[in-house]
């Protein structure tokens, strides 16, 4: 199976470095690129013999736009979808640790064995797996915790009916905490496949290089034509990368409802 796990080297880069600054440097790549390449065409072949291509080079401009704005649509929808569903997976995931902390609070004496692998396991989460996670990882402390949660859940010994209830509902919190911290640990590597991003920059690339086919009078318009529409679709592209990676850099998810959680056990 071929691991489509981003490189180390590029969520670090985008764990370090200001989401502005990449930004900028995306748009301004981009720009140039499809300035220039305009330009030399201009400077190479002539606005005169240029301007015969606009008729042609226009109606296929147009269904090359089409087509790539379509594509680049469904990957920026698909990956706020993503962003959002971990998001909740988040919020489950810490709600499920209290609700399990409190059911604890109702068990025999083992119980307390759970509260305290609760709170472990979540303290663990929030002062661990965001910096694993950043970096398209997971925490080996988190883990052992988790097992050892499931440990303390799976040694109780209900003996009432009343305890055999809790039992049962601390299993399903269980799974749920397993669950969506499976879910959010899916998500840190991104969801779109390498081969989707290629296909993706070297359609940016086609699409941005098109206005070089073209000519107009006024050249100063053309460049602010140009330019226009290249940063409008470097600056989407850019929206795809920063939410395909919800815990790298800066905006991501936030780990607060961990915080929350930690301050109603306590």
């Amino acid at each position: 199976m071929v691991d489509d796990a981003p490189p180390i080297a590029f969520l670090s880069l985008m764990r370090d470095t200001p989401l502005w600054v990449i930004g900028v440097v995306v748009t301004v790549v981009v720009v140039g690129y499809a300035v220039g390449l305009m330009l030399l065409t201009r400077y190479r072949y002539g606005a005169d013999r240029l301007k015969e291509n606009n008729e042609v080079a226009g109606f296929k401009y147009a269904v090359v736009g089409v087509l790539y704005a379509v594509l680049l649509a469904f990957v920026v929808i698909a990956v706020w979808e993503d962003y959002s569903h971990t998001e909740d997976s988040v919020r489950d995931e810490a709600k499920a640790a209290i609700d399990l902390y409190h059911v604890a609070l109702a068990l025999p004496d083992e119980g307390s064995n759970v509260r305290e692998a609760v709170l472990r396991y979540t303290k663990s989460v929030y002062d661990n797996s965001w910096d694993s996670m950043a970096l398209g990882g997971r925490s080996e402390v988190v883990g052992r915790n988790l097992v050892a949660l499931n440990q303390a859940i799976l040694d109780l010994e209900p003996s009432s009916r009343k305890e055999q209830v809790l039992f049962q509902q601390a299993i399903n919190l269980l799974t749920l905490i397993t669950d969506n911290r499976n879910e959010r640990l899916d998500s840190a590597n991104g969801s779109v496949p390498g081969v989707l991003w290629f296909v993706l920059i070297v359609g940016g690339m086609i699409t941005v290089g098109y206005p070089a086919f073209f000519a107009s009078y006024n050249l100063y318009a053309q460049v602010l034509m140009t330019a226009s529409l290249s940063a409008l679709l470097a600056l989407t592209l850019f929206l795809g990368i920063a939410f395909d990676f919800p815990f790298t850099g800066d905006p991501h998810i936030s780990k607060g409802p961990f915080a929350d959680a930690l301050l109603q056990m306590n």
